[in-house]
């Protein structure tokens, strides 16, 4: 027997419309872009001059991070992906400026500025394991971008992402706390979607902001997608299994952004989706919650978000679709994309 749908169900039919209308969604994506470099070996044996082990190389893989990962996300759901950012005209710069233009689907990459003698902010993971077992991490190593940008590279910055802006559908804004990315910046662009205001988002087209560590700075967004650590670090509490805590932290992050509303994604518990004059609704893990690598699972969650939002779903619809997207990506294993078809599945796997 079918259960009855509860107030909060949403229709599987809409959510598959929705998917099938990502196609041709112009996003502007702004933000830190990241080198994300994966190491791969195999176990040889514990080295005589330290504790540690020897890895017998196998192979490197290069892809975009931060917001060029958001960008890769919102090319393989379907939609056109305008990357805005800075990076380094060294080798790393060059390789991952090279990922993203070979991106299966192309992401422009007019947007980005690229200052001489800047260096690529990279991450770089070693993961190993046995011939016949997964690749586990084993230590990640850090390059932070540097020197700081002039104001001449800042002003270039603000310049295309105004052009980038005024022909898209839809902001992605990806800071992961490089100092490039500002409030006044964000907001600056933001008035120059809601002139354009026209085709899939005609009216008030969708601006969505995922901040590591100064959510708080931005104001008048339309969602925001924290995860429940960086809203713990934000107020200074720790919620766990605490509801009321969530609840009151859910709605302190929508008062004090101003958001219409905010997704609080909590990994295996699921995500949180907090609207104005509304109740909460909370929304399990999709899948299995034997999770195989949340690296880039907010990227993937907030592409997803901002697409659903730009072709007119409402908070529910995309945070659902959002929920789905998470839930399948965070069973792949590194910086990983989901395509519309997978997201369609899944929405079909889980009708009663």
């Amino acid at each position: 027997m079918r259960r009855a749908p509860s107030p909060e169900a949403v229709d599987p039919g809409r959510l598959l419309e929705v998917i099938d209308k990502f196609s041709g969604v112009r996003v502007a994506v702004f933000g830190d872009l990241i080198v994300d470099e994966f190491i791969y070996g195999e176990i040889a044996r514990v080295s005589r001059e330290a504790p540690v082990l020897i890895l017998n190389y196998d192979s490197t893989a290069i892809v975009p991070g931060g917001a060029g990962n958001a960008a890769s996300n919102v090319a393989a759901l379907g939609g056109a992906a305008l990357a805005i950012g800075v990076t380094g005209q060294d080798d790393p710069g060059r390789r991952l400026m090279e990922a993203m233009r070979g991106h299966i689907r192309h992401i422009d990459v007019r947007g980005v500025v690229r200052p001489r003698g800047m260096r690529t902010p990279t991450k770089t993971r070693i993961l190993a394991g046995g011939i016949h077992s997964a690749k586990q991490q084993v230590v990640r190593i850090d390059r932070a971008s540097g020197p700081v940008l002039t104001d001449a590279d800042r002003r270039a910055v603000a310049a295309k992402l105004a052009a980038a802006a005024a022909k898209c559908d839809a902001l992605l804004v990806s800071d992961y706390g490089s100092g490039m990315v500002t409030p006044a910046l964000v907001a600056e662009a933001q008035k120059t979607l809601r002139r354009r205001g026209t085709g899939k988002s005609a009216g008030r087209p969708p601006v969505l902001v995922d901040s590591r560590y100064a959510l708080l700075r931005f104001r008048g967004m339309t969602t925001c997608t924290p995860n429940e650590s960086e809203v713990e670090q934000l107020l200074g509490i720790r919620i766990g299994d605490n509801s009321r805590l969530l609840e009151k932290a859910g709605r302190e992050i929508l008062k004090r952004t101003r958001a219409s509303a905010v997704l609080v994604t909590r990994g295996s518990r699921g995500m949180a989706l907090f609207e104005n004059g509304q109740p909460t609704t909370h929304m399990p893990i999709f899948g299995s919650d034997q999770i195989a690598d949340v690296t880039g699972a907010g990227d993937t969650v907030i592409a997803t978000m901002t697409l659903a939002l730009a072709t007119g779903a409402t908070a529910l619809e995309a945070a659902r679709l959002a929920n789905y997207a998470g839930g399948l990506v965070v069973m792949k294993r590194g910086t990983a994309t989901i395509t519309a078809e997978e997201l369609s599945q899944a929405v079909l796997s889980d009708i009663d």
